[in-house]
C-alpha cells in the first residue's frame, strides 16, 4: 500500500499528550483488499508475543498477548492508519514494529503495538485494559475530557515538551471527524 505521513495529536489516558509524525498507510485499505463479510461488525487485533523476550512481570495482571479491537466503522475511517514509521524513520521496536495501529481520537492505549494478527467479528471482542479493570478502561476509550477516569481527572493534559496544561479536546481535536459515529451514545456509558 502507498505509504503518507499523518500528523496527529496523540493522548495517553494518564495525561500526556504530544503531536507525531506517523507514516503508515489507512487500515480501509487492507480491509478492503481482503473484503470483509456483511456480518463483521468489530475488528480484533493481537500484538506480537514471545514469552521468552518479553517478560510480563512488570504488568501484574495484564494477560499477554495484548489485544484490542475496534467496530468496523472505527477501523474503515480515513483517521485509522496502520503505522510503519514515524519521524520519516522506520518504527523502531518501543514504538510498535513493525506494525502499529494508530487511532488518533482514541487513548493511546488503543493503537496496540506490534500487530501481527486481525481477526474480523460479529462481536465485540475482549480488550486487554478493559479485560484488567472494566471499570477504568472501557471498550470506546474515546478521548473524552468530561469523563474522567476512576482515579484521575481527563479535563486537562501535560504535552511533552511544553510547561503547564492544557484543555483536553473532544475526541483529542477529532470531533469534527468523528463524532457522528458515536451519535445517540452516552460516552459517559459507552467510555
Amino acid at each position: 500500500f502507498p505509504l503518507e505521513e499523518r500528523i496527529y495529536r496523540f493522548r495517553c489516558v494518564e495525561g500526556w499528550s504530544m503531536v507525531i509524525p506517523w507514516v503508515g498507510f489507512p487500515l480501509k485499505l487492507l480491509l478492503d483488499n481482503v473484503q470483509p463479510l456483511g456480518n463483521a461488525r468489530y475488528a480484533a487485533f493481537q500484538s506480537h508475543y514471545d514469552p521468552d523476550v518479553m517478560q510480563s512481570s512488570f504488568a501484574a495482571g495484564i494477560e499477554f498477548p495484548y489485544v484490542e479491537g475496534l467496530r468496523m466503522d472505527e477501523a474503515l475511517h480515513p483517521l485509522t492508519i496502520l503505522a510503519v514509521g514515524l519521524y520519516g524513520k522506520v518504527l523502531p521496536n518501543q514504538n510498535g514494529a513493525p506494525l502499529r495501529l494508530v487511532v488518533p481520537w482514541k487513548y493511546g492505549f488503543k493503537s496496540i503495538k506490534s500487530v501481527v494478527k486481525i481477526t474480523l467479528l460479529e462481536s465485540e471482542p475482549p480488550t486487554t485494559w478493559n479485560l484488567a479493570a472494566p471499570n477504568e478502561y472501557g471498550f470506546y476509550s474515546n478521548v473524552n475530557p468530561d469523563v474522567p477516569h476512576r482515579r484521575w481527572s481527563q479535563a486537562n493534559e501535560r504535552r511533552i515538551g511544553e510547561i503547564g496544561m492544557r484543555k483536553t479536546l473532544m475526541f483529542n481535536g477529532y470531533a469534527e471527524e468523528v463524532a457522528g459515529l458515536y451519535k445517540g451514545m452516552d460516552l459517559r456509558t459507552y467510555f
